[in-house]
């Protein structure tokens, strides 16, 4: 199910105004006129979702397979994919998919609830993978992580999970602290994604043990 939500999210790209490929799109001008169309259509606008807007009320699951840029959907992707599999394998893979879905509605959700009036498009995914992320912390705090940190110089390292994670979402947090409602990352439904992904693992799944050996299975190379 997590390369499956790759592909989609791939394919929707691909053949989306924001990839630059497709030319019915055309260029300069029409190219820039189709993508503000295209986001505006399948991403959420927060003042309209909250208007109760019948258009609006299926945007916070389009959103999740919409990206704006190369880079966004390849970091999206790059931290779904070293997550998403250990997670799946844990929770099942219809369990998964629900989970890895409204989570991400949640957290886009919460994120137009904070800025009711907001009338910037928010896309991706991100929310669903922060939830991905927290869940993986509860399940898998051990696993080793491959990380490349810049201030270390990209030097490649493993470090367990738990450090790797927790680092990731106190920058998040800082990020969050700074940031309007304008355009730009949408770090609050990542802080909301990241920890109701791992409250519901904790909800889920304390009465069982974690799985806390020291997995190599996960490979990383970039903090957002």
């Amino acid at each position: 199910m997590t390369h499956t939500l790759i592909g989609l999210c791939c394919l929707a790209f691909l053949f989306s105004p924001a990839s630059g490929f497709n030319p019915a799109y055309g260029r300069g001008e029409a190219l820039l006129d189709a993508q503000t169309l295209y986001f505006e259509r399948w991403g959420v606008i927060p003042v309209e979702l909250l208007s109760g807007s019948p258009r609006a009320l299926f945007t916070p699951l389009t959103a999740l397979f919409v990206h704006g840029s190369w880079l966004h959907l390849l970091g999206n992707m790059l931290f779904l994919f070293v997550f998403g599999a250990m997670a799946e394998e844990r929770l099942g893979r219809a369990h998964f998919l629900f989970f890895h879905l409204a989570v991400g509605c949640l957290a886009l959700l919460a994120y137009a609830m904070v800025n009711a009036a907001s009338d910037q498009t928010l896309v991706g995914a991100s929310g669903a993978i922060s939830g991905v992320l927290g869940a993986f912390l509860y399940l898998f705090p051990k696993a080793r992580v491959t990380s490349l940190f810049p201030f270390l110089f990209f030097l490649p390292l493993r470090f367990p999970a738990w450090i790797v994670l927790i680092f990731w979402f106190a920058l998040q947090w800082l990020a969050a602290r700074g940031a309007g409602s304008g355009p730009g990352v949408a770090y609050l439904a990542h802080l909301v994604g990241f920890a109701t992904g791992f409250l519901y693992a904790w909800g889920r799944y304390w009465r069982t043990d974690r799985v806390g050996d020291h997995t190599a299975a996960t490979e990383g190379e970039r903090q957002p």
